[in-house]
């Protein structure tokens, strides 16, 4: 990757729908060189994709941090459990009392309640506290 592609990269981190004419004005290059190099970062995975972010308010599922204390010392036997639920954004080891913080998207209570049901009937999960998320102040994802 070099300059122009980063340069378009933050472009479109700024907005996504902006027009290949506008990102070209703002890096200096022409519409198809552009346009070239989109596909291409594309291509390469370097983007994977473009999404749209809606305010907490607006989404009917419901998101969740689950903190987990497992029994054994190896948290990497448990991600194979995980990674079987679709739901699961992102999990992460952490320093302290609990060794696992893991992000949750579900569509529903019900379903939140049943992921979290399941972690807890596993027998390498010592502990597990949820925290609910009521609303997101900020959101810097993607920048």
């Amino acid at each position: 990757m070099d300059k122009f592609d980063q340069a378009i990269i933050q472009a479109l981190k700024k907005d996504a729908r902006q027009s290949i004419s506008n990102i070209a004005e703002q890096v200096n290059l022409s519409r198809s060189s552009v346009t070239a190099r989109i596909k291409n970062l594309e291509q390469k995975k370097i983007i994977r994709g473009y999404q749209v972010l809606l305010s907490e308010s607006q989404k009917t599922a419901v998101s969740a941090y689950f903190e987990i204390k497992n029994v054994s010392v190896c948290c990497e036997d448990l991600m194979a459990i995980f990674n079987q639920m679709p739901e699961v954004v992102t999990c992460h080891g952490i320093t302290g009392e609990m060794d696992l913080l893991m992000f949750v998207k579900a569509p529903s209570m019900q379903r939140l309640h049943e992921i979290r049901e399941f972690i807890d009937s596993h027998d390498g999960i010592a502990k597990i506290k949820t925290h609910v998320v009521m609303s997101e102040w900020i959101n810097n994802r993607g920048h």
